[in-house]
């Protein structure tokens, strides 16, 4: 069976790319790395993909019009490559709604908090300063409101005591190495389904969904 072709965009060093590139490295892994593309030149990432023979391209979001020709391009560039999936990997940049309509249930992303809690950026700080005992990250559909696509997974950690934004970040990033790759593998094998704006994963486990790290 064809390996889904998978598109990641990043803006900068791409930690979560760089865990979907070994993941794909396995030979049983149902998706392949198609293509790497930024929106910055200069993003660390894009070496650390061409060094694992994963093509890239930079399509800056400097020169054009507006949003959404921006997003044109980019989808031009990933159509190029015969993605079939678009993951989001730390890319800095809100779409225009053409995109996610464009590639509707195919364009997925990493957020570090558990969602719909503490959406948008410095989430780490919310979750610190709501007291919150759980944090986590969650992988998600990408539709036209920010951050607020059908949850697909989730993995959870403790928020400790003494915690600060960076300890919480790192406890979160080491979650998101595990989670995306788990899913981008359910949807390399078909598992994936969205309706009614709810997702289930066929053939797992009632809770396999949800990850419970209880590392410090």
């Amino acid at each position: 069976m064809a390996k889904l072709k998978v598109g990641i965009l990043i803006s900068g060093r791409g930690s979560n790319m760089a865990a979907l590139i070994r993941a794909a490295e396995a030979a049983d892994y149902p998706a392949e790395i198609a293509c790497v593309v930024s929106n910055r030149g200069e993003a660390p990432g894009l070496a650390v993909a061409a060094a694992a023979g994963v093509a890239t391209a930079v399509i800056s979001h400097r020169g054009h019009a507006d949003r959404e020709t921006f997003d044109r391009a980019l989808s031009a560039e990933l159509e190029r490559h015969g993605v079939e999936l678009v993951v989001l990997a730390g890319f800095m940049r809100i779409f225009s709604p053409w995109f996610p309509a464009q590639w509707a249930d195919r364009v997925i992303n990493v957020h570090p908090s558990l969602l719909p809690c503490f959406k948008g950026l410095h989430v780490q700080r919310q979750a610190l300063d709501a007291g919150v005992r759980l944090s986590g990250c969650t992988v998600h559909f990408v539709t036209p409101d920010l951050d607020a696509g059908p949850i697909i997974a989730q993995a959870a950690v403790p928020v400790l005591a003494d915690d600060t934004d960076e300890t919480l970040s790192a406890r979160i990033l080491r979650q998101e190495h595990q989670l995306y790759p788990q899913v981008v593998r359910w949807f390399g094998e078909g598992r994936v389904v969205v309706a009614e704006g709810r997702v289930m994963v066929r053939d797992i486990p009632p809770g396999a969904t949800l990850l419970f790290s209880p590392e410090t």
